[in-house]
């Protein structure tokens, strides 16, 4: 099947190749051009003909202006770019765990109830985000660590331990130790998370694009996911 599949694969980029050919022969031969380019609206007043085109808005503002330090944000420019990709998961983290703490309030009456809606939830997470978090690098998943304390208001540590279980977190505790990091320390924000604390207010004022455009110069790349909400449930026990 494979074969037969690279086979079919070969015969298109042939074909292709050999219309590509006869196109250029056929110009040659005839001495014409294939046009290029976009038809355009026009009018025409008194014999003139005006066209019409529109282009997509940018931000323009002096260099050096609009933002207190953004020289010193070009030096940063691998935390501004990371924090642009990451910010979103840690906002979409806040607003499921949110989710989850009310729902074990509310249905979770009993803890094998508990144990087992948190083993739901913990699937549905690996479905929706496993293939995101492969591509992220360490320090992307470093600053995803610090943003979601800033918004959980809990340390990785607490979390792991909340939900799982002491052992878990001592365990991943241990693991960060061999990569020189603390899951048990908090964020800081006038401190050595400062930066990134700065990146969130300017955020949460609604001039995000403009400032990541004074740094790179061109418009930053939105990060998409797919839900804010989970589907998991706690099962009821069917009554006798």
């Amino acid at each position: 099947m494979k074969k037969t599949v690279l086979i079919l694969i070969a015969l298109a980029a042939m074909c292709q190749g050999v219309l590509a050919q006869s196109s250029e022969a056929m110009r040659a031969i005839t001495g014409t051009r294939v046009p290029k380019g976009y038809p355009m609206y026009y009018e025409v007043h008194d014999g003139d003909t005006t066209y019409f085109d529109s282009i997509d808005p940018i931000w323009v503002f002096p260099r050096g202006k609009g933002f207190k330090r953004s020289g010193d944000w070009r030096k940063e420019y691998r935390l501004v770019y990371n924090f642009n990709k990451i910010y979103p998961y840690a906002l979409v983290g806040r607003k499921m765990m949110a989710q989850v703490d009310s729902t074990i309030a509310a249905d979770a009456t009993r803890r094998s109830q508990r144990n087992q809606y948190i083993n739901q939830v913990e699937r549905e997470l690996l479905s929706l985000f496993t293939s995101d978090i492969k591509h992220m690098t360490t320090s992307q998943g470093l600053l995803l660590v610090r943003l979601i304390d800033r918004e959980c208001g809990m340390s990785a540590f607490e979390i792991i331990k909340d939900y799982e279980s002491g052992f878990a977190a001592n365990f991943w505790q241990v693991v960060a130790k061999i990569f020189s990091q603390d899951l048990k320390k908090r964020y800081d924000p006038k401190g050595k998370d400062a930066k990134i604390e700065e990146l969130v207010q300017i955020w949460d004022s609604g001039k995000w694009d403009q400032f990541y455009y004074s740094v790179f110069w061109e418009s930053p790349t939105k990060t998409v996911i797919k839900t804010d909400r989970l589907q998991s449930q706690v099962k009821k026990k069917k009554k006798r």
